[in-house]
């Protein structure tokens, strides 16, 4: 079994900035913190977009600053609040593509991680999501040259629509291509994303899919609502992804939440 750590929609600011009321990079080191006290065997930390909230250098900085105590190895993916040129600049070495997209490969035993660019920086809305012809070709590869292998696909935008009248609105564009594309090629087992900030479960083309909830801030349940900025400071998480021989384990947990009394299980 492999364990692996999920973080999302970190939106980190300056150090000392918060967003409504909240700090995102001491909730980010508490989160991590907590993650790896108890899951010190997890062989990966990803954070899967949204690493900083307005894609400054000194909010990278930041992030870099609070990645350089982790011993657990880490990787990281771009969301709609991030600019590639400042992420690569302090990450210099994050996988890219040929064609400049932030998208690497993970295998881990008979695994597969596929890490992906869903950003889209010339949208008109900025916060809309896409996986150009380009971004898909390169799926498209990864996932022929491994046909034996479990492959669980990593995106910033979730892959279905989900009831959130304004997050949908900023998608992923490009939920048909990607939905015929997988019906391609039967390996992938799951598909895990960010983007709501809501613990969300779905499919793509009969394929799993999960969504997470961030460290920070999160979307309250309104569903009908067009405003996709709505904040609600609910407790921060972080999900737990197992890979077994039978299957993907999916957990989440609300770090903040006071730790219960072990007693009460003696």
């Amino acid at each position: 079994m492999q364990k692996l750590l999920i973080f999302t929609d970190l939106h980190l600011l300056p150090k000392g900035e918060t967003l409504i009321g909240l700090d995102p990079g001491a909730r980010l080191a508490q989160g991590l913190a907590h993650a790896t006290e108890r899951h010190p065997d997890a062989a990966r930390i990803i954070l899967t977009g949204d690493l900083t909230h307005n894609a400054d250098p000194a909010e990278y900085a930041q992030l870099r600053r609070i990645l350089d105590t982790q011993s657990i190895p880490v990787a990281l993916m771009v969301g709609n609040h991030d600019r590639r040129a400042p992420m690569l600049a302090e990450f210099p070495q994050t996988p890219t593509t040929s064609q400049g997209f932030v998208q690497q490969v993970i295998d881990l035993g008979d695994h597969r991680l596929i890490l992906l660019d869903t950003l889209n920086e010339a949208a008109a809305d900025t916060h809309s999501g896409l996986l150009c012809e380009a971004r898909l070709e390169w799926l498209e590869e990864r996932l022929a040259e491994a046909p034996d292998k479990r492959c669980v696909l990593f995106t910033h935008h979730p892959v279905f629509a989900t009831g959130f009248k304004g997050m949908d609105w900023i998608g992923l564009k490009s939920i048909p291509e990607l939905s015929a594309l997988l019906g391609r090629h039967r390996n992938v087992v799951q598909v895990i994303s960010g983007h709501i900030h809501r613990t969300i479960q779905g499919t793509i083309n009969g394929i799993p899919a999960a969504i997470f909830k961030s460290p920070c801030h999160q979307m309250p349940m309104a569903l009908g609502y067009q405003d996709p900025r709505l904040s609600v400071a609910e407790p921060g998480a972080y999900g737990i992804v197992l890979l077994t021989d039978d299957g993907i384990v999916i957990h989440t947990e609300d770090f903040t939440l006071p730790d219960l009394d072990s007693t009460l299980y003696d």
